[in-house]
């Protein structure tokens, strides 16, 4: 047993005060910076651990809850509290944001103590997200995580830098407002914010309907899904390394994760009303978007494109269920959405490992155009091999962890509809067209430009931050129980609360 301690207040808090601190010393002892940051973000891994040891599995029931007064006027509480979805993705957040400080330690030279600020601000905001259990505190945190990515992207990002920080901020800003005015709704209608007393009120199908609508504009921008996905390119090519590996392993997580904690649960009538196009949208980013990466000359742009591929998969595996009839529809719909789950994290692993690898290449020759490349193995072999393993991840070859959230879905997707689930699976054949010819292109073949024959390899620190990420998607693709079991009963009360009518 550990101490019953604030734990979720100090995973939002202790990193929020780092960053405090950072700004506060401003542009004195950059060196100090660093390693203040360093610090503060293991201690924050650290209070992840601790919470996930002291988790108990098999129970739905929220664990780790605080709940005191925040503003009496509106019934809203500072409300905290976390199941076995939220846990998984608290871990993802505190060791990503390692990985982060890590990768910008020698590369940021511009304003340091203000950059690993801006995430670790950022961490603490996204914790927020996941474990707030009041709607007016889950809005807050969800927005406040827009600030210092707007600041990553424009002031430490490429050559468009103001045009892409604007456009991902006002992309993600506007789709959120509606959702804003759907929890105001809910909490005038229910007498209070709690995010499970809106999961128990009964609502009308118009009713829902609109708020599902108000939550899709949140959420499928955040995702992102087609059509809705033109800011996440531009975003990803001018962030710096760091900016797009939070991008692409939590910030696109928050979607899908808006989905599983409102939208299902609280409207679960207009989510089947809904479920067509829900799965139409996500069929159409596997396999339209997968044909978009195919043609992609810039690395991070085909990653980025990948990404969205990849979410495709899980909004399929969590709308598919309402589709599903016969004696496994109920554990083929926990299965789709416990892919989907599995997904996300996964994605968020290996996503950030190859934008990690780009961004090694990128510090060598500031260049992310594939054709610069060619032959990279020769000159840096161990790189080499780090970053094929990671684009098989990618691709889902089995033993790693991308390979069991994809076969999850498509397996739970074959009861729904085999159709769909053959729709789906076309896609590791394109995401392996995409994957191997960027591989090919800039792994293999010969040297075409000769500064690549005198690149240096992996440094110690990069070497560092790559093999943590090696560890976990070999251990999960192996061995993905740890994930499944704490997940397993709240994707079990997830399912029963989106199969129930709550139409009174």
């Amino acid at each position: 047993m550990i101490p019953a301690w604030p734990w979720l207040s100090l995973l939002i808090g202790f990193p929020v005060a780092g960053g405090l601190v950072l700004l506060a010393l401003g542009s004195r002892a950059p060196s100090f910076a660093r390693s203040f940051a360093l610090v503060t973000s293991i201690v924050a891994f650290a209070l992840s651990v601790i919470v996930w040891i002291g988790f108990r599995d098999g129970t739905a029931s929220m664990q780790f809850v605080e709940r005191i007064g925040w503003i009496p006027l509106l019934h809203a509480n500072y409300h905290l509290g976390i199941d076995g979805i939220s846990l998984p993705f608290l871990v993802l957040t505190t060791f990503s944001t390692v990985l982060v400080v890590l990768a910008g330690w020698r590369v940021i030279e511009y304003k340091q103590a203000a950059y690993f600020a801006a995430f670790l601000l950022m961490e603490g905001f996204m914790n927020g997200v996941f474990a707030a259990l009041d709607g007016l505190l889950f809005y807050f945190f969800w927005e406040a995580m827009l600030i210092p990515m707007f600041l990553i992207i424009g002031v430490w990002g490429g050559p468009r830098r103001i045009y892409a920080s604007f456009k991902f901020f006002l992309y993600t800003f506007l789709g959120s407002v509606l959702m804003l005015v759907a929890l105001i709704y809910l909490g005038v209608r229910t007498g209070s914010y709690d995010l499970l007393a809106f999961q128990r009120a009964p609502l009308g199908l118009g009713t829902q309907i609109w708020l599902f609508i108000a939550f899709l504009l949140a959420f499928a921008v955040k995702v992102p899904m087609w059509p809705v996905h033109t800011w996440l390119p531009d975003a990803h090519v001018e962030a710096p390394t760091g900016g797009s590996v939070i991008l692409a392993a939590i910030m696109l997580k928050m979607g899908a994760y808006g989905f599983l904690r409102l939208s299902l649960p609280i409207a679960p009538d207009a989510s089947r009303y809904f479920s067509g196009l829900m799965v139409a949208l996500s069929l159409v980013a596997i396999v339209y978007i997968g044909f978009v990466a195919l043609v992609q000359t810039d690395m991070k742009k085909l990653i980025a494109y990948s990404s969205i591929v990849h979410m495709g998969f899980v909004t399929l595996g969590f709308f598919a269920l309402f589709f599903m009839a016969g004696a496994s529809a109920i554990e083929a719909a926990r299965m789709g959405i416990q892919g989907g789950i599995f997904q996300m994290i996964s994605h968020g692993l290996v996503a950030a490992a190859l934008f990690l690898c780009v961004g090694v290449l990128y510090d060598r020759l500031h260049s992310r155009d594939i054709a610069t490349y060619g032959g990279v193995a020769r000159s840096m072999p161990v790189f080499g091999a780090l970053f094929v393993f990671f684009a098989m991840a990618n691709v889902g070859l089995p033993g790693t962890s991308g390979f069991v959230g994809e076969f999850q879905v498509i397996l739970a997707t074959w009861v729904a509809n085999p159709w769909w689930s053959l729709l789906a699976a076309l896609n590791l054949v394109i995401g392996a067209g995409f994957t191997l010819w960027l591989i090919k292109r800039v792994v293999f073949g010969p040297i075409v430009n000769e500064p690549v024959a005198k690149l240096p390899d992996v440094t110690v620190r990069e070497r560092l931050f790559l093999f943590l990420l090696v560890i976990p998607v070999l251990l999960f693709g192996l061995w993905p129980a740890p994930i499944l079991d704490v997940m397993r009963a709240s994707v079990a009360h997830l399912v029963h609360q989106a199969l129930m009518s709550k139409i009174p």
